[in-house]
C-alpha cells in the first residue's frame, strides 16, 4: 500500500475516492453478469446449430445412398462453393460483435439431364450444412469477444472489490485515528497551557 499524506485534504480525496470507486462497482457486477449471460447464450446457440447440422448429415447420408455412386458424391460435394459470409454488428453489453445473416454460394453448373435427379436437393443441403458451419464460425467469434471483455471486466471488478475500496477504507480508518489522536493532543496542550496561565497568574496574585 503506498504511503498516505495524514491529513484532511487526503482524508477528504480518500473519501471522494471510495464514493467514486462504490459507485462504478455496481455498473461493472452487473456488466459482468450480462457477459456471462451473453456466453451462456452463445453455447445455447452453438449447440443448437451443431444438432441442426447433425440433422441434416443424417439427410445427406440418405442421398447419397440414393446416389449409388461415389462420383456422384464427389460431384455434389465439389460443385457447391461457398463465396462470402454476410454479417451485421451488434453491440452486446458493450461489445460490438458480429452477428451471422448468411452465407453466399456458387453452384458448379451441371447438366439436368446427365445428373442424377436427387442432385438439386443434395446441392441445398450441402449448402446449409456448410451455412451451419460460417454461423458457428461467426458466433464462436462472439463467444471469443465476449470472453476477452468479460476477464477485463472481471479484473476490473476485482479491483475495485478487493483492493481498491478495501485500500481506501483503511486509508480513511488510518487518517481519521491520525487525526482524532492529533486533535486530542491539541486539546490536551491546550488545557495544559491554560492550567501553566493560570497557575502563573495566581503566583502573581500571591506575590
Amino acid at each position: 500500500m503506498p504511503k498516505i499524506k495524514l491529513t484532511k485534504s487526503e482524508l477528504k480525496k480518500q473519501r471522494d475516492d471510495l464514493k467514486q470507486f462504490s459507485r462504478f462497482l455496481p455498473t461493472l457486477q452487473l456488466k459482468k453478469q450480462q457477459l456471462q449471460m451473453e456466453l451462456l447464450r452463445c453455447k445455447e446457440e452453438m449447440k443448437k446449430v451443431k444438432l441442426k447440422e447433425e440433422e441434416l448429415k443424417k439427410n445427406i447420408s440418405s442421398w447419397f445412398e440414393l446416389f449409388g455412386s461415389d462420383e456422384s458424391c464427389s460431384f455434389l460435394i465439389e460443385s457447391v462453393k461457398m463465396n462470402s459470409i454476410t454479417t451485421k454488428r451488434a453491440n452486446i453489453a458493450g461489445v460490438d460483435v458480429p452477428v451471422f445473416e448468411k452465407a453466399e454460394f456458387s453452384v458448379t453448373p451441371y447438366s439436368l439431364f446427365a445428373t442424377s435427379p436427387w442432385i438439386d436437393n443434395g446441392i441445398d443441403i450441402i449448402q446449409q450444412i456448410v451455412s451451419c458451419r460460417a454461423e458457428l464460425f461467426v458466433i464462436q467469434e462472439q463467444f471469443n469477444l465476449i470472453s476477452k471483455e468479460l476477464r477485463v471486466t472481471t479484473q476490473r471488478v476485482n479491483l475495485f472489490e478487493k483492493v481498491k475500496i478495501p485500500e481506501c477504507l483503511e486509508n480513511v480508518r488510518v487518517i481519521q485515528i491520525y487525526l482524532g489522536d492529533q486533535q486530542t493532543a491539541a486539546v490536551g496542550r491546550s488545557k495544559m497551557a491554560k492550567r501553566k496561565m493560570q497557575q502563573a497568574a495566581e503566583n502573581e496574585v500571591a506575590i
